[in-house]
């Protein structure tokens, strides 16, 4: 199925998006946080992944991806440095809010 990457990183993306709106987390407080923690490994693993696709080192198979391309990487691989990020940081401020309500 050619949109299986792409359905992958919406049900990942789908929860901690809506509830990362939350009054009680204020992970919606800080964007210019957010966006820092997020551009600095997009950055890094965007140019990493030009450059061993550039040599052959890796390739993304068309079975799996949409086919849509920015600079020669699937959208999915690109969305893949922001979703995946994103849901690690929305897991550790709540675990941080479980954290500091339960003493």
């Amino acid at each position: 199925m050619q949109s299986e990457y792409f359905i992958v990183l919406a049900v990942s993306i789908a929860a901690p998006l809506v509830l990362s709106f939350s009054k009680k987390l204020d992970f919606y407080k800080y964007p210019v946080r957010l966006i820092t923690a997020l551009l600095l490994p997009f950055l890094i693993f965007f140019i990493w992944d030009l450059v061993v696709t550039a040599r052959g080192h890796w390739s993304f198979s068309p079975l799996y991806t949409t086919g849509f391309k920015i600079f020669n990487l699937p959208i999915e691989e690109v969305l893949f440095f922001i979703v995946i990020p994103f849901c690690g940081l929305f897991t550790w401020e709540s675990v941080k809010y479980f954290m500091r309500n339960k003493k």
